[in-house]
């Protein structure tokens, strides 16, 4: 329980993933989490001025929460190849902890990132710039053959959807899953690799 004046975002936020995972997106209130943490539902609108505020912040809040492991991957040092496996590899598992550690909140999300594509879309711009990041090293340090940055890193994060959209949840916890990574991967990295 919070008072008041000692309230947070961060605290409203946690108390929200609580309250949808206990209710669903439909019936899950304001009043709902206003009631978890113990104060108004006034309390809770002074940091988000309506439920679909509340709600959009919530699903950026766990969109958001592998860029930092994905930022420190992508601005590492290494052998961009190193590093582009990595990031993939670390934002696939990111994905499946995901899909699989809560599947009742991942169920949740879902719906909430449908009704906020603008946010998805943020996240998704977040993710393509890091891996053009490590693509334009790549390509600097001859590691990677020349090719337009921005659309090469589009491309690799299209090509690898089957292991990071939600939509293909399902087959994540499929044994052969990894194997399939790896297979796909080294079709990618033959394709950016810089010629002899």
């Amino acid at each position: 329980m919070s008072t008041d004046s000692a309230l947070t975002a961060e605290q409203i936020l946690s108390a929200t993933e609580d309250v949808l995972r206990r209710f669903g997106p439909a019936k899950a209130t304001v009043v709902d989490v206003a009631r978890t943490l113990g104060v108004s539902h006034g309390s809770v609108y002074r940091f988000f001025p309506s439920k679909a505020a509340l709600r959009e912040a919530v699903t950026e809040r766990w969109l958001d929460q592998a860029h930092d492991e994905l930022r420190l991957v992508a601005s590492g040092t290494g052998p961009a190849p190193e590093r582009l496996h990595r990031w993939l590899t670390t934002l696939f598992a990111a994905k499946r902890r995901k899909a699989f550690d809560d599947p009742q909140l991942f169920a949740t999300y879902m719906t909430l990132v449908g009704e906020n594509s603008h946010t998805v879309d943020a996240h998704i711009r977040t993710l393509i710039s890091q891996i053009a990041d490590i693509v334009r090293d790549g390509t600097e340090n001859g590691e990677f053959r020349t090719a337009p940055v921005d659309p090469t890193a589009r491309a690799v994060f299209e090509a690898t959807a089957h292991f990071h959209d939600p939509v293909h949840a399902a087959s994540w916890s499929d044994p052969a899953a990894d194997e399939r990574f790896e297979a796909l991967w080294r079709l990618i990295l033959g394709g950016l690799a810089a010629r002899a």
